[in-house]
């Protein structure tokens, strides 16, 4: 089992201020190949207040398509995940991700995906390209960047940039710090978060 804890981040953009506390990602191995995957936050519009609402919530399986460094063998891991958003509001949606992979043999990926197609809430489609660049994990303190672009087809475009530091306290726990800034619609939103 591997958990994903942010206590708390701050994210601000044209809705106004926002508290995500907390934010978490479960993975829970069912077999040597076969993960399952709960994710979601709790956010709070703080300016101007606002109630406490789950986002993001979802429920995948994920199975392991060609075995690579993140199962301690040579090469690039590819895996393929599959799943359902869980409602926001009264909203259901579906999204695939074929594909989707971590190339960390060559320094790519942080459990992202290079290319994501998916089916929003909202029932439009969405195309999702980024990189994760992190630097080696042999070493107590790592600079992490990211750089993404998504289309939400007939809805909008983010362009996104993260810099950050993960510090390792041992080989099951480590700490994070990063600040995001992206542009959403047009719209600029920035984001620090610890995990």
């Amino acid at each position: 089992m591997e958990i994903e804890l942010q206590p708390a981040g701050r994210l601000r953009d044209e809705s106004g201020t926002n508290l995500i506390a907390p934010a978490t990602v479960i993975n829970y191995g069912l077999s040597e190949d076969w993960e399952a995957v709960f994710e979601g936050q709790g956010q709070t519009l703080l300016s101007p207040p606002g109630p406490t609402s789950l986002t993001a919530a979802g429920a995948f399986l994920k199975h392991v398509l060609v075995p690579g460094s993140l199962q301690d063998k040579t090469g690039p891991s590819v895996a393929t995940e599959f799943g359902v958003l869980l409602p926001d509001s009264r909203q259901f949606g579906r999204r695939c991700k074929p594909g989707r992979n971590r190339l960390a043999a060559l320094g790519l990926g942080h459990d992202s995906p290079p290319a994501e197609t998916a089916l929003t809430r909202d029932h439009h489609g969405d195309l999702f390209l980024g990189a994760i660049v992190e630097g080696p994990s042999t070493w107590t303190v790592r600079p992490v960047a990211e750089i993404f672009y998504e289309n939400e087809f007939g809805k909008e475009q983010t362009f996104s940039g993260l810099i950050g530091l993960i510090y390792r306290v041992r080989d099951n726990l480590s700490f994070d710090v990063a600040i995001r800034h992206a542009l959403t619609g047009g719209h600029p939103a920035n984001e620090f978060a610890r995990a």
